[in-house]
């Protein structure tokens, strides 16, 4: 079979268009211009609520619930549901998935880039535009324990641990 020329040409730059927004889409790389401004360990559990969601039992996230710490291992602040991180100084931001990509060891919960959410950010963190997780450790939902629909709500605390990344925009000069 023989295809004319620009049909072949044009399958192969959507093939090549297709492949690159799937390659950008599961990248948790910063953005350019991204300029680090924290680093801390999360350390803690990821909580797990028993649920029937259209018949099927499963774990669903429910929320985290986990310590930062500093380098010194001196706790600067709490990570909880929203995604929400806390500092002891009352600083704050949500995030929202960007993008996800399986942790390298294959049995811990996923490394993540989140965008800060619009009207979220205070104090410390009021120019945060982008949150990773990486270096994730546990806290995957237990195979087994929501099987039967008497299961239903009930919550499992999975411990575990990662490093949350804090990035701001680059102001340029003018």
């Amino acid at each position: 079979m023989r295809f004319p020329s620009n049909l072949l040409l044009a399958l192969t730059m959507s093939s090549s268009a297709l492949l690159s927004a799937q390659q950008t889409a599961a990248s948790i790389d910063v953005p350019a211009g991204s300029q680090l401004i924290l680093q801390a360990k999360g350390e803690g559990v990821q909580i797990y609520n028993c649920t029937n969601p259209n018949g099927t039992m499963k774990w669903m996230l429910k929320a985290p619930d986990a310590k930062l710490l500093d380098a010194s291992e001196k706790e600067i602040g709490t990570h909880f549901a929203g995604p929400t991180w806390k500092l002891t100084d009352n600083s704050q931001v949500q995030g929202e998935l960007v993008a996800s990509q399986p942790s390298p060891d294959g049995s811990s919960i996923p490394w993540l880039m989140l965008r800060a959410k619009p009207g979220t950010t205070t104090g410390k963190f009021s120019n945060i535009t982008f949150i990773r997780r990486t270096e994730t450790h546990g806290g995957v939902a237990p195979k087994t324990g929501c099987d039967t629909p008497r299961q239903a709500n009930t919550t499992v605390s999975v411990p575990y641990s990662a490093t949350y990344s804090f990035y701001s925009k680059q102001e340029t000069d003018r």
